[in-house]
């Protein structure tokens, strides 16, 4: 009820002033003819209606100009004073609405160097011109506690609504804050998923597209090595499968029964990692430098990550049969190198024939090494890739590692 007259009230301002100024009016009736007890009425009462009803018709304005419709009021209640009514309530009321605009619409100080103002004038006048019957404590007290009074509500009622509105803005800007993470986590989420499918994919079917290659030649000239290659194959296609299950398990909900789990991979499978590129005829040295020290599980499934990522892209584009991986651990970083030397055709193998060395090598810029880069990133590392002066390629990459203080609980 009370919420629904204010939003008529806020819908209908201006029969709100015809209705305050009307008001107003007739309080100016009793107000004019108001005396102290036991004492004759000394002027006539018509005057006091007359100034009254000017000042009130000026508050038809309060909402545009407040400054202006308090000067106005403020001189009627100033001639009422020396006209020698008593300044009541009922008499200075449209003074009192003026400073309770003024105040709402303004800052504090404006506010109340008008209503400091008016008291003063209201009080001068009232004591150099006003009636001498009238006691001086009347005189004083009644005015200033009239005028303080509007002022001071007025203040009040526009900090309580700077702060709802504040209180609005916050509670606006928290929700599109939320809104806007939100969309961010699920933005972060689409593209590890993304970069895992890629690494998956292309790691596997390159190496499945070369093992059926060379089945294929080999079928005629050598049948048993054709057919232990073909094993190998179906391993290798059994592992991608395994794995874009495991990806794409991740799209299913968390209560989904089907949904796989088990060990994210990690640098203690890069033994069985590089065994995996000798079909393709990539033989893959790994050497570690310093005391290993664990990673975080993101950290760790970042390192495999890229290390896989590197040496697919070795065994598609690098002109060379060798790969070497070093991982070097330091006071509080992993750095980790792929190197491959390049230059020379592959040699012939069984796996895969000799072939020739391609025109341009791995792209730098490639969706392989954005994703390692991406990937490095999101860990609080960095990665490096780009030829090397001496032939061939090199990712470089660094990754931070658990804090001692972890570590000695592990």
């Amino acid at each position: 009820m009370i919420h629904d007259l204010r939003r008529l009230l806020r819908c209908h301002p201006r029969t709100v002033d015809l209705v305050v100024a009307a008001t107003l009016l007739a309080c100016s009736f009793p107000g004019s003819v108001m005396t102290l007890p036991g004492r004759a009425l000394e002027v006539p009462w018509w005057p006091g209606v007359l100034v009254t009803a000017a000042s009130s018709l000026a508050l038809l304005w309060r909402r545009t100009l407040p400054r202006t419709t308090v000067v106005v009021t403020l001189g009627g209640a100033m001639t009422v004073a020396a006209l020698g009514y008593i300044l009541t309530v009922l008499v200075i009321g449209p003074l009192m609405v003026a400073l309770y605009t003024l105040a709402r619409a303004s800052d504090r100080t404006t506010a109340n160097l008008f209503t400091v103002s008016g008291i003063t004038l209201l009080l001068g006048t009232s004591l150099v011109v006003g009636p001498a019957t009238e006691p001086l404590i009347l005189k004083l007290v009644g005015p200033v506690f009239w005028l303080l009074l509007p002022t001071s509500l007025g203040t009040t009622t526009r900090l309580r609504a700077a702060y709802l509105e504040a209180v609005q803005a916050r509670a606006e800007h928290a929700e599109r804050t939320r809104e806007n993470e939100a969309r961010h986590r699920v933005t972060e989420e689409r593209m590890r998923i993304a970069r895992d499918l890629h690494d998956v994919v292309a790691h596997h079917l390159v190496l499945a597209n070369l093992q059926a290659g060379t089945v294929v030649r080999l079928m005629r000239s050598r049948p048993e090595e054709a057919e232990r290659i073909a094993g190998e194959l179906a391993g290798t296609t059994r592992s991608a499968v395994r794995e874009l299950k495991a990806t794409v398990g991740l799209l299913r909900h968390a209560d989904d029964s089907d949904t796989p789990s088990g060990p994210a991979p990690g640098l203690a499978q890069l033994a069985e990692l590089a065994a995996s590129f000798e079909p393709a005829g990539l033989s893959v040295t790994v050497n570690t430098e310093g005391r290993p020290r664990p990673l975080s599980a993101g950290a760790d499934l970042t390192a495999y990550r890229i290390v896989q990522e590197a040496l697919t892209n070795v065994t598609k584009h690098a002109g060379t049969g060798s790969a070497e991986v070093r991982l070097s651990y330091s006071h509080d970083r992993l750095g980790i190198t792929v190197t491959d030397h390049g230059g020379t055709a592959k040699p012939a193998s069984p796996a895969r024939p000799s072939s020739p060395v391609p025109a341009s090598p791995v792209p730098a810029e490639g969706y392989g090494v954005l994703g390692m880069r991406e990937r490095a990133l999101s860990a609080g590392g960095r990665l490096r890739a780009g030829h090397r002066p001496e032939g061939g390629f090199e990712v470089v990459t660094e990754l931070p590692l658990l804090p001692h203080t972890q570590n000695s609980l592990a």
